[in-house]
């Protein structure tokens, strides 16, 4: 009897929704946060919102060729968002040069990224996606730059920039 209501107990749990923090704007990265649930949207919808080559990326795992984002050479003061649900996933002040091709990072906006093991290539990798629609972003690293030692190694095509000129949009889902 103490079994069954334990795994009970562990599905109840299980079927709860995603809670993180997401935050307004980039004014309010640090303060205040916004509770949003995981969206539960299939995959499928998403291949009306963004281009064929990002959906394969964000909703397929797939990786884009080294070099081919424009993103490598943003360097502007913004935020860089998930290119499906427009969730803030980076703060510019944390991109850096990794010479690997693809846009990277020192750490995430806390939070707002999920991470699970990936084997595909058969040694154990790091994958991360945003918390909020699912879309796989990129692989974590133990490379990186001090004090974190963590690169954040992104697609460009699973990102969008937006200057710190510019209104964050509205989130998408």
């Amino acid at each position: 009897m103490k079994r069954r209501l334990f795994l009970a107990g562990i599905g109840a749990v299980a079927s709860m929704p995603y809670i993180f923090f997401y935050r307004t704007g980039l004014a309010d990265m640090n303060n205040s946060p916004v509770i949003v649930e995981r969206l539960k949207k299939p995959h499928q919808e998403w291949r009306k919102l963004v281009s064929p080559e990002a959906y394969t990326i964000l909703f397929e795992e797939h990786t884009e060729p080294p070099g081919s984002s424009e993103l490598n050479h943003e360097y502007r003061d913004g935020a860089y968002l998930c290119a499906a649900c427009y969730l803030p996933l980076f703060e510019s002040r944390h991109k850096y040069d990794s010479r690997t091709g693809w846009p990277s990072f020192t750490q995430p906006i806390d939070g707002h990224v999920g991470t699970k093991k990936d084997y595909q290539l058969i040694i154990l990798r790091t994958e991360y996606h945003c918390a909020r629609c699912g879309g796989h972003q990129g692989h974590v690293f133990n490379d990186g730059p001090l004090p974190r030692k963590e690169r954040w190694c992104n697609n460009g095509l699973a990102l969008k920039f937006v200057p710190d000129t510019e209104t964050l949009p509205p989130l998408r889902g």
